[in-house]
Parts: structure tokens; C-alpha cells; sequence
């Protein structure tokens, strides 16, 4: 699957933005979709994950009650909304999907097999 991510930019603390992750030659449904961001001299880490359930949404402590994630099987397009944005949030943003279909809940990046290009949310104080 081919996955492209958008949204990114820059905006002021307590601000909020929306990224999409558009997937392309196989359908997200039956798929573990994640989001995940990377900050300059820091590894990869875990943001928000959806299961291929019905309301398994899944997150990294530090968006717990920030961020919300959704996804539009019909448009084959998974959603984070980022809302009160702080500047430690600044990194590049990057969707991806699971190896395994029907797989379970995972924020392990090894887990997924299908990385989007990266979308770069800045946060100034």
C-alpha cells in the first residue's frame, strides 16, 4: 500500500491542525493503521494507533486527550486531529499500516510495513 500524508505546517501553542494519511493500491480496512512522528535527534515514536475494530483507537500517553484519531474506510484515508498543540509536539509526522492483516493493537514500528512520506508540524511558543 502507497501512503501519503498531509496537513502539516505551522501553527502557535494551544493551536490545532489536521493531518491526513491517504492509502492507495490495497484497502486500509482490514489493517492496524498508525501514526508516528520523529523529532530532529530523537527516534521515531509511537503517536496514535486504529485498529481494524470498531472503536480501538489507541494513543501515546503524551496526546491522551489532545489528539484524536479516525479513519474514512470508504475514502481509504486515516485522520489525526492534533488540537492545544505544544511545541515539544514539533516533529515530522508519518502514517503507516500494518504488515498483517487483521493484525492486533501495536505501537512497535517494526509492526508496520507501509510507511507515508512524513508531514512536518511546527509548534512555536
Amino acid at each position: 500500500v502507497q501512503l501519503q500524508a498531509s496537513g502539516g505546517g505551522s501553527v502557535q501553542a494551544g493551536g490545532s491542525l489536521r493531518l491526513s494519511c491517504q492509502a492507495s493500491g490495497r484497502t486500509i480496512s482490514s489493517y492496524v493503521m498508525g501514526w508516528f512522528r520523529q523529532a530532529p535527534g530523537k527516534e521515531r515514536e509511537f503517536v496514535s494507533g486504529d485498529s481494524w475494530r470498531v472503536t480501538s483507537a489507541y494513543y501515546a500517553d503524551f496526546v491522551k486527550g489532545r489528539f484524536t484519531i479516525s479513519r474514512d474506510n470508504a475514502k481509504n484515508t486515516v485522520y489525526l486531529q492534533m488540537n492545544s498543540l505544544k511545541p515539544e509536539d514539533t516533529a515530522v509526522y508519518y502514517c503507516a499500516a500494518a504488515r498483517s492483516l487483521y493484525g492486533p493493537l501495536t505501537r512497535n514500528t517494526a509492526d508496520f510495513g507501509s510507511w507515508g512520506q512524513g508531514t512536518l508540524v511546527t509548534v512555536s511558543s
